[in-house]
């Protein structure tokens, strides 16, 4: 909404839209002069522009010119807080304007536009925003509520037993669960796992590694090579019972509750994870058995 006038935007009710043609050059002076100048006195003293502009009930009068070619034209506009049918008044007023300057004019009225309408649409669509911020920030069910406490008090238990960061109460369990950081020991909490202890780096601590011959212990690492490698660790060092692995390229501390329950139900015995190959194991095997039925093949024949 573009008014460039007196009058307190407040109060504006209708914008006058004019354009005028002048068969030679004018300036802006020249435009407004004529305004006043042919408009005075045809619709009396209580519509006479200067009088109306002196009380605020018409704003100033801008005008947006242009020349080219000898010729000039452009727009006017005029902000009103008259009502309409006075409004519309000074508007066809405008209409009998016959020169401007010393060139002969037409000024034609292309919209009286009811600026109340344009903040009724913004009213609207501001609404609209309103609303939707509102729906979007409702206050959540208290199942939602619930869980939130839930996982604020779980991932807040995490301690310090033997120096390594743990869940609650470590001690008091007959089966741990080794992890390698912190922050997959504050995963496990929040998804309600609390027999849960971190390695705390890549070299596993001696406190670890006697843990492993106190308790029945599961390993639970990441599935990359580096989750490859502390098993490897820590089947030479420790006596751990089982391991188990998260979903190929993921993490510990990004599993959801049920990867992290899937992975630890699918837990391998640590003898069985020595008894299976190993994926270059495997390879090797596979390429050695297609070597000696090759070899067999060409013996036959």
């Amino acid at each position: 909404m573009i008014i460039t006038a007196k009058l307190a935007q407040s109060t504006i009710k209708y914008l006058i839209e004019a354009e005028f043609t002048a068969d030679g050059i004018v300036e802006k002076p020249d435009v407004i002069g004529a305004i006043f100048g042919q408009t005075e006195g045809l619709l009396g003293q209580e519509l006479d522009l200067r009088e109306l502009q002196r009380t605020g009930r018409i704003g100033r009068i801008d005008v947006d010119i242009k020349s080219e070619e000898g010729k000039t034209s452009g727009k006017i506009l005029v902000p009103s807080s008259l009502d309409s049918s006075e409004t519309a008044l000074i508007a066809a007023s405008f209409e009998t304007i016959e020169r401007i300057g010393p060139c002969n004019s037409t000024v034609k009225i292309n919209n009286i536009k009811d600026v109340r309408l344009e903040k009724r649409e913004y009213m609207l669509d501001r609404a609209k925003d309103i609303l939707q911020k509102l729906v979007g920030e409702e206050i959540p069910s208290t199942s939602i509520i619930t869980e939130k406490i839930r996982e604020t008090v779980r991932t807040g238990q995490v301690q310090e037993y033997l120096g390594l960061s743990a869940g609650p109460d470590i001690a008091n369990f007959d089966e741990i669960i080794i992890v390698e950081g912190r922050a997959d020991v504050l995963n496990l909490l929040k998804n309600g796992v609390r027999n849960v202890i971190a390695i705390g780096g890549t070299i596993i601590p001696k406190q670890i590694i006697n843990l492993t011959k106190e308790k029945i212990t599961t390993l639970f690492v990441d599935g990359d090579r580096g989750g490859d490698l502390i098993i490897k660790e820590m089947m030479q060092l420790g006596e751990i019972d089982y391991i188990s692995k998260a979903p190929e390229g993921k993490e510990v501390e990004e599993l959801s509750k049920k990867e992290i329950y899937k992975s630890l139900r699918e837990k391998t015995p640590v003898e069985q994870y020595k008894a299976e190959p190993k994926p270059k194991e495997l390879k090797e095997f596979i390429a050695k058995k297609k070597k000696e039925t090759l070899q067999s093949e060409m013996q036959v024949m």
